[in-house]
Parts: structure tokens; C-alpha cells; sequence
């Protein structure tokens, strides 16, 4: 199924793995390139030595093109950029918008820059900017998450811009792949999909609770970092919404004291980046602490397969998931299906 998307990065398949922190590593991202898909790997759990090292693990595992995810407003942002130059990678893609002078050294150096969006007006921004796509997530999708449904946000970008736009949010089956493509997307994004797969490293307890969950239990809860993060309801967002600042502070202070000792940050680095991610939102202390140290809680749950401390974050389609297949019969299963719907449209 070619679209500009495929053409784009040279994949075979209109589907991207997200960059997953924690989740997305090598075995998942060669198993996802190997299929014909866009894997992304996750670089904000890594130090720069780890990244370089899992980017050369992929290449050792696959000869499809891949990707690595940075956020832009790393400190050592320019040291992984060069690693993805050095090492031949196909595609950076961003959480956070990258400055026009990072694109240029991307592109200059035969990069496709896709950053991650979540309105109409960041991806003007970028596409001025010159990424050559688009990735556009809507409130359905896990992680930190707009209000913005998926079927009105897409739509909004692809009549705004004129770049290839990846629909993400919500998908997990080719009806939704046919549906992107409808409301003008060069294909979709998966993370929850990729994460509910068997070369998924997600220990096989978390995976059990996310097949577990109804749609009703996937919530939006600003308790654990003041910012809206989709996620699974578990005891540790019911406790940090149910404690008072006190409670929540010296459960923060715990996160945070485990994150510094594992990452090599200090407490000033953990507040400053804390503090960057309150982007003129009222934050407590606790939510600032949090914010910092995150991805310890996503580890937590992750690697360490404590869902009842850490945070499973998840897309609302965790839900209506019941399976884990291989990312090749994903893939393949979502291409066959949209291929089927689209000449089921046609005999109509």
C-alpha cells in the first residue's frame, strides 16, 4: 500500500511503531521494520552511549529503514542528532517541536524530520520550519494527550498544511487505517497496538493488565505531572488524586530520588527540567518532581512490571485489544484488512 508516507521514508507499509519510552527498543523496532512498518526507537531513556548502541542493534537486525525519537529540549539533543547522522538513520522524529536550525542539520544531512503534534498550529509552525511530515495525535492517543478527538484534529492539519500527515490516536486495525487515509492522513500511528505485541519487551503482567481493561478504564488525569497524560487507572493515580500536596510531595521525592540514582541527573537538572515542562501551567512542587522523573515511573511499570507503582500510560484503544500478536502478523493483518475494506467500498 503506497502513499506519500512510504514514499517518504522507503517503508512498505502507511504504519508507524511510536517511540515508546521504555517500550520501544530495539527487538520491538526491528520487529516492526522487518514487517514493512516505521519502527521508532525511544532515545529519551537512554543516555547517548545507549542510544548509539541500540541504533546499531536495529541496523544489525534489519536492513528496512527505522527511526530514533529525541526530544528536542534535551541538553545533549545535538550529540543523539549526530548519532543519527553518523549512523545512517532514516527518520528523527520529535515529541516536542524541534528549532528550525536543528530540521536543517536533519535535512541537510538526508534525515526525514517528522516531529509530533498535537494542534493545528504546531504543525503550521514545523511545516514552515521544513520537517517533511507531520505526526498528529488526538485525545484518544496515550501519554500526555490533547482534548482534540483524532477524527476532527486530522482533518484540521491535512487542510492546514502541505506535508504528509501521520493520523495518530485511536488506531488499531485497518478499518482505522482506510479511515485516516479517508480524512486525508498518509497513514497511521500505533503505540499501544505495538506495545499489545508479542516482540513487545513489556513484562507479561503489564500486558496482561492493559487486555484486561475496558474503555472505561483508560482515564486523562492531570494528578501525576499537572500536564494531561492518558493512562490506565491504577492504585498510584488514585492515590496521587486522592493525597494531599504533602502525601504527594514525599511520594515525588521517592520517584525522584530513584530516577536521579539511576539517569546520573542532578537534583538541579530534575527541578530545571521539571520546571521546563510547566509551560505557564500553575504546577505544584509534587507535579514538578514528577514531571522530571516520569519516565522512572514509566519504568517502574515497563521493565520493572510493577503496575502498582509505576505509570502504564495507554491509548483508549487498550480497551478494545484482546490479542498479542507478532509485529508481522499486525502488520500484516491491518494492510490485508484495509485492502479488504477498501474493495468492499468499491463493490458498493
Amino acid at each position: 500500500m503506497e502513499t506519500a508516507l512510504t514514499r517518504l521514508t522507503g517503508v512498505r507499509h502507511p504504519v508507524v511503531q511510536t517511540g515508546m519510552g521504555w517500550v520501544a527498543g530495539p527487538r520491538l523496532v526491528s520487529a516492526t521494520a522487518n514487517a514493512g512498518a516505521l519502527g521508532i526507537l525511544a532515545s529519551a531513556t537512554m543516555t547517548v552511549d545507549e542510544l548509539r548502541h541500540a541504533v546499531r542493534e536495529v541496523a544489525a537486525r534489519t536492513d528496512a529503514p527505522f527511526g530514533v525519537n529525541l526530544r528536542a529540549d534535551a541538553a545533549d539533543a545535538r550529540e543523539r542528532v549526530r548519532i543519527i547522522v553518523d549512523e545512517g538513520v532514516r527518520v528523527a522524529s520529535f515529541a516536542l517541536a524541534p528549532s528550525r536550525d536543528l530540521i536543517a542539520e536533519l535535512k541537510d544531512a538526508g534525515v526525514v524530520v517528522i516531529p509530533s503534534v498535537g494542534a493545528r498550529r504546531h504543525a503550521e509552525k514545523v511545516a514552515a520550519w521544513g520537517a517533511d511530515a507531520v505526526l498528529v495525535q488526538g485525545g484518544e492517543g496515550g501519554g500526555h494527550t490533547g482534548a482534540v478527538a483524532t477524527t476532527v484534529l486530522v482533518p484540521q492539519v491535512v487542510d492546514a498544511v502541505d506535508i504528509p500527515v501521520v493520523a495518530a490516536g485511536g488506531f488499531h486495525d485497518g478499518r482505522g487505517l482506510v479511515a485516516a487515509l479517508a480524512l486525508g492522513a498518509a497513514g497511521v500511528a500505533m503505540g499501544t497496538r505495538f506495545l499489545l505485541t508479542s516482540d513487545s519487551t513489556v513484562p507479561a503482567a503489564v500486558k496482561a493488565r492493559y487486555l484486561a481493561a475496558t474503555v472505561n478504564d483508560v482515564t486523562v488525569t492531570r494528578a501525576v505531572d499537572g500536564l494531561p497524560h492518558r493512562m490506565l487507572r491504577t492504585d498510584l493515580v488514585a492515590a496521587l488524586e486522592r493525597h494531599g500536596r504533602a502525601r504527594s510531595l514525599a511520594l515525588a521525592l521517592r520517584h525522584a530520588a530513584a530516577f536521579r540514582k539511576l539517569s546520573g541527573l542532578t537534583w538541579r537538572s530534575m527541578v530545571r527540567d521539571g520546571l521546563a515542562l510547566k509551560h505557564g501551567k500553575e504546577l505544584t512542587w509534587s507535579q514538578v518532581l514528577l514531571a522530571a522523573n516520569t519516565p522512572m515511573l514509566l519504568r517502574a511499570a515497563m521493565v520493572d512490571g510493577r503496575t502498582d507503582l509505576g505509570v502504564l500510560a495507554s491509548g483508549q484503544v487498550a480497551g478494545v485489544l484482546d490479542d498479542l500478536p507478532s509485529c508481522a502478523e499486525l502488520v500484516d493483518r491491518v494492510v490485508r484488512d484495509a485492502d479488504a475494506v477498501l474493495r468492499g467500498l468499491g463493490a458498493r
